[in-house]
């Protein structure tokens, strides 16, 4: 007989963070904060869909965001410009965010007259699905370079998202993207996910992006006053 144990570690982290998630998400429900977790993978046009968004609703709502990064000022400085209350977060090298990471933010931020906070996650799609922040809704870019097979390659990201922002679509003339297929894929590991094909750089499509979130936090704003 073995004299050691065997601990699932992977297994009891989620679990911790899970709770702890939710915990999060019941804080700011009370509070009256609506908090939305953006990923992508690098270069899909986070910050600039960020920056776009966060001008359009500024005059609807009290808005801050957390820029999430391994290193560096670049995003913070970008979304600075739009006048949002903003910090930048450094992760010391994890390519993810937990629940306790976005409270540590939430804290530096501060969530006093905010009503809308978007947290810009760590590029990539892998370690950020994994990972419940405690955010309101999650959402995601896919831009049309990366091909219309990533929710084949990248299941859990789909799956655990609220909305799929097609970016890039100003460019799909140059690459073999397949539209349909993609948010046929999405779907199928999805059904409830809303697909919204955009172009950040010219703006086409994205009234439809703002509308849907408009109202996601305009509904949670109301059933708090509610």
């Amino acid at each position: 007989m073995e004299n050691f144990k065997i601990l699932t570690i992977k297994q009891s982290v989620f679990e911790d963070n899970d709770r702890d998630a939710e915990k999060l998400r019941a804080e700011l429900r009370e509070k009256g904060v609506f908090l939305l977790n953006l990923m992508s993978a690098p270069g899909a046009g986070k910050t600039t869909v960020l920056k776009n968004t966060v001008n359009a609703l500024k005059g609807e709502f009290r808005i801050g965001v957390m820029e999430a990064d391994i290193d560096s000022d670049v995003d913070a400085r970008t979304i600075d410009q739009t006048g949002a209350r903003v910090i930048q977060l450094h992760t010391g090298g994890m390519c993810h965010l937990d629940a306790d990471m976005t409270r540590q933010g939430l804290r530096g931020l501060t969530t006093d007259a905010l009503d809308l906070i978007f947290l810009e996650n760590v590029g990539n799609l892998v370690c950020p699905a994994e990972f419940d922040t405690g955010a309101t809704k999650n959402a995601m870019i896919l831009s049309v370079p990366e091909g219309d097979d990533k929710p084949l390659k990248y299941p859990l990201m789909f799956t655990i998202c609220d909305a799929l922002l097609v970016n890039k679509i100003d460019a799909a003339s140059f690459f073999d993207f397949d539209l349909k297929a993609c948010a046929a894929r999405a779907k199928k590991l999805n059904p409830n996910i809303q697909i919204f094909p955009v172009s950040a750089k010219t703006g086409e499509g994205m009234e439809a992006w703002y509308a849907w979130l408009k109202n996601e936090v305009s509904a949670s704003l109301g059933a708090k006053k509610g």
